[in-house]
């Protein structure tokens, strides 16, 4: 199993050039720890997300970094121009010296569209005729397209990725219709709830690619050659009650920051949340694994058995934690956990 690390860059109740300062420390922590790759979100207008143009960030880990591999999970393709797209993605291929991994989507949360005057309902098609585009012009020295949403005609592709053919396409969602999508195409494939909830997404993404016959990049590094994961809220500590100590407001805050959209402007507004209210809730239901280093690894071994993924993107820097607590719970899940999940 690869690990990797999830960010939402929340915001942290301090300067934001101190969040940023931070989170690039603790990027370098995990890089030294041999996490496989940064996962990034995308959300505007919300203390959810204080990274909303997630290639400005990215450019900055490129070249703090050198071996973690990174990239946004997911670009909200509906809010971009696919040429400019196009270029950004390039250009961080090549910050990164070929490390960049791009994840596409086309955002859950109405209000933060709306903002780009982008309605929900038209985002799903707006989306796949831009990740066409996308995956076209990624390939080409000259783009010509015709879709519903987006047109070009013998544009100049000058800037072109350092990865052969582009860097490889990831896609995250919770539903059996977005799993079953990122299958047929062959994307590398991220979800997370609880347990019961994933496996119906997991399977239903593991039966469109293997319909499919494969990832349409295939990571050799991913036993099947594709990577099929689940996200999970990790606090390792030396017992539940430290873990308790600097997990449980950090998770509360996490939690207000996904419905603050929704408690400000109705229940549309934000994402929805089947995982509970609090700390507690999530400990329940298994999307946050917390306590001391065996306890936190026999539960993820148990979920990933029942799941049967090879990837866990694990969030450990999460809401308003202060750094010194994410530095120490990723040393002990470096040191006592990350070995033994190596081998499953």
């Amino acid at each position: 199993m690869k690990i990797g690390l999830f960010d939402h860059v929340e915001h942290g109740e301090r300067p934001l050039s101190a969040l940023f300062d931070e989170r690039l420390k603790f990027v370098a922590a995990a890089e030294a720890a041999g996490i496989y790759c940064l996962h990034v979100a995308e959300h505007h207008a919300t203390p959810l997300n204080m990274v909303p143009v997630p290639g400005v960030y990215l450019g900055a880990v490129a070249r703090a970094t050198k071996r973690i591999r990174l990239g946004p999970l997911v670009y909200l393709l509906p809010l971009y121009s696919p040429l400019r797209l196009i270029e950004e993605i390039s250009m961080l291929d090549h910050l990164s010296h070929g490390r960049l991994e791009v994840g596409v989507g086309r955002g859950v949360s109405p209000y933060e569209l709306r903002y780009h005057k982008v309605e929900f309902a038209d985002s799903r098609d707006i989306f796949a005729d831009a990740f066409k585009c996308l995956s076209t012009g990624l390939t080409t020295d000259s783009l010509t397209y015709k879709g519903r949403h987006y047109a070009y005609e013998n544009v100049p592709i000058a800037l072109r990725p350092l990865q052969e053919p582009h860097p490889p396409f990831w896609y995250a969602s919770t539903n059996v219709e977005g799993a079953t999508w990122a299958g047929e195409n062959g994307l590398h494939f991220v979800t997370l709830g609880p347990v019961k909830a994933a496996k119906v997404a997991i399977d239903a993404y593991r039966a469109a690619l293997t319909k499919r016959g494969g990832a349409a990049q295939p990571k050799p590094e991913f036993p099947g050659g594709a990577a099929i994961g689940i996200s999970r809220m990790i606090v390792v500590a030396d017992s539940d009650a430290q873990a308790r100590r600097f997990g449980k407001p950090a998770l509360d805050r996490h939690v207000a920051h996904l419905t603050w959209l929704r408690d400000k402007f109705g229940p549309t507004a934000g994402l929805h949340l089947p995982f509970g209210a609090d700390y507690d809730a999530w400990l329940a239901n298994g999307t946050a694994i917390a306590g001391p280093p065996d306890k936190v690894r026999a539960e993820i071994e148990r979920q990933a058995k029942e799941l049967g993924v090879n990837y866990l993107l694990s969030y450990i820097f999460f809401g308003n934690m202060p750094l010194d607590d994410a530095l120490r719970s990723l040393a002990l899940f470096k040191s006592e956990v990350m070995p033994h999940l190596a081998k499953l």
